[in-house]
């Protein structure tokens, strides 16, 4: 090797990616399990998905409280114990609600997984739901959302995607003060009676199992009561709202705007889907795209900007989001603006495209590195209803997608009369 020669740079589109495939199996009640045992440490990563999310919710709020709710008490532990329990065999436990799913996520090291599954079991199974525990966690969201409802940020996120999917659509409701006074106990109890008891859940684990594993975790959750099919709720298509600028002002000594512009856009399904990643990337998805060179680079105008599709299961939308100083707002819109129109008229050059082909294409590498992030992969793909053709179809039309293609896809949909824009000051 002559070391005065510096070796050749290989584009990341030249390489070849590969997902790495799940072990599939089912335990004695019928719920799915999907394994990826690899890595390098001791430690395991298990995922409980319930069909459990707010478009379930009979009362606004109901699914996230009872989510939270399933770590603060059961007949045998309190709270404070089962949080003591995960502490003590170097675990930890964590609870999120989605809009179609609610997820219970354990991490353990793969010694101790076995003394932490009859704990986990025993929260899923045997939550009491505690009057106590209900009207802390209503004081302390209420003052949360009390808080955040003066950050011009967090008040543009909620009243977006109101105008888009419309307020009473599951992606567009949001909970205010009123609606968390009316959580009650009894609500808790029946939404865990029916959609964790008695719902459906699917098992996503990843990471250096021990031995036996498949056979432990059968013998504790192989005996539940699921029963349900995962069944997604649809959601009732709401009215939206036809005007479609807004500028709201909570704060008269605020000294910047919260953007927000977005457009209604088709799941994962859509023909267009894929092609439009690679045009999102390029107009806005990362710290090199025309969206960041003009309005951060070139104007100065804000510290970073940024498009992205909402990862929506049923329906989504395409969101430019960023944050101006007040007397550059209304520029700003008009720079995003005059972007979309370039992206409509003008070809994307060759350097740029593969610049923006590295950069997914290594993004997907950093993705893949590691059990839990390909077990994120599959779990995206798996529970949007999909394959493993989906992954691969993505990995080439990244590599194949052409200027021609981008600019039909950019004179298709980004067309400022397609977009709501909302400023929040």
């Amino acid at each position: 090797m002559n070391r005065k020669i510096a070796p050749k740079i290989k584009d990341a589109v030249d390489y070849t990616l590969a997902l790495k495939p799940y072990e599939h199996y089912t335990l004695d009640n019928g719920i799915n399990v999907y394994s990826i045992d690899a890595g390098a440490q001791e430690v395991v990563q298990l995922e409980m998905v319930y069909y459990a999310g707010n478009c379930y919710d009979p009362l606004k709020g109901i699914a996230a409280a009872t989510n939270f709710l399933l770590k603060n008490g059961t007949t045998n532990k309190t709270a404070f114990q089962i949080n003591e329990a995960f502490d003590y065999y170097g675990g930890y436990c964590n609870r999120a609600c989605y809009n179609e799913t609610s997820v219970i996520t354990l991490h353990s090291l793969s010694k101790h997984i076995d003394k932490l599954l009859p704990i986990l079991h025993e929260m899923l199974t045997d939550s009491v739901f505690l009057q106590q525990e209900l009207d802390i966690y209503k004081q302390n969201t209420k003052q949360r959302l009390k808080v955040n409802l003066q950050k011009a940020e967090f008040v543009a996120g909620r009243l977006i995607d109101s105008y888009i999917y419309g307020e009473h659509h599951p992606y567009g409701v949001y909970t205010n003060p009123l609606d968390i006074d009316a959580l009650n106990i009894d609500a808790c109890k029946a939404f865990y009676q029916e959609y964790y008891i008695n719902g459906n859940c699917t098992i996503f684990v990843s990471g250096k199992m021990p031995m036996n594993f498949k056979e432990s975790l059968n013998a504790v959750f192989g005996q539940m009561p699921v029963n349900k099919k995962p069944v997604i709720k649809p959601v009732n298509k709401s009215i939206q709202i036809e005007q479609r600028k807004f500028r709201i002002d909570i704060d008269p000594n605020s000294v910047q705007g919260a953007i927000r512009i977005a457009m209604p856009f088709p799941n994962r399904h859509h023909p267009d889907f894929k092609k439009v990643m690679v045009l999102n990337t390029l107009f806005g998805g990362f710290f090199g795209s025309r969206l960041m060179s003009n309005i951060r680079e070139d104007k100065g105008y804000t510290y970073g900007i940024y498009s992205y599709i909402q990862n929506h299961v049923q329906e989504s939308a395409w969101m430019i989001s960023t944050e101006a100083g007040k007397d550059v707002s209304e520029a700003t819109i008009e720079e995003v603006y005059k972007e979309m129109r370039i992206l409509r008229e003008e070809k994307i050059g060759d350097e740029e495209l593969l610049l923006v082909r590295n950069y997914m294409i290594g993004g997907i590498l950093g993705e893949l590195d590691g059990p839990f992030q390909i077990m994120a992969k599959w779990k995206n793909i798996i529970l949007n209803d999909m394959d493993e053709s989906y992954f691969y179809d993505s990995v080439y039309e990244i590599k194949s997608v052409n200027a021609d293609q981008l600019m039909e896809l950019a004179n298709k949909y980004l067309r400022p009369e397609n977009f709501w824009e909302l400023v929040v000051y």
